[in-house]
């Protein structure tokens, strides 16, 4: 997991806009096990929004929000994250600021904080 920006984003791919309903969804695929392009997942979510979004690069695109929980060291609350191709990125999510606001800091010194079972 990557953090700094101020959005969250998720690797994804073959992202599919549809209707259920009234409602628009997207359906898109993810490779959870980081460095692992063998595992595959299809997820569904519904679409909260479509925005803007410039990378670290200056580059804009126009992604994909979906509203999805997070569990972070013990705690779970709902999120927003966009879906883009994180492909070439060194972690396949980005945590971003408004996602942990008023609930965690930072610590650009120290890495590993939580372990894998979400847990400090």
């Amino acid at each position: 997991m990557d953090t700094g920006a101020r959005t969250s984003a998720l690797h994804a791919f073959e992202v599919q806009a549809f209707e259920r309903g009234a409602e628009r969804w997207v359906r898109f695929w993810v490779h959870p096990v980081q460095r692992d392009v063998t595992v595959e997942l299809c997820c569904e979510a519904r679409v909260t929004d479509r925005r803007m979004v410039r990378d670290s690069g200056g580059h804009e695109e126009l992604r994909y929000v979906i509203r999805t929980p997070l569990l972070l060291g013990g705690a779970s609350w709902p999120i927003e994250v966009t879906l883009t191709d994180r492909d070439s990125m060194g972690f396949r999510m980005l945590l971003g600021r408004s996602a942990i606001r008023g609930r965690y800091l930072v610590d650009p010194n120290k890495s590993y904080l939580v372990d894998h079972q979400g847990t400090q």
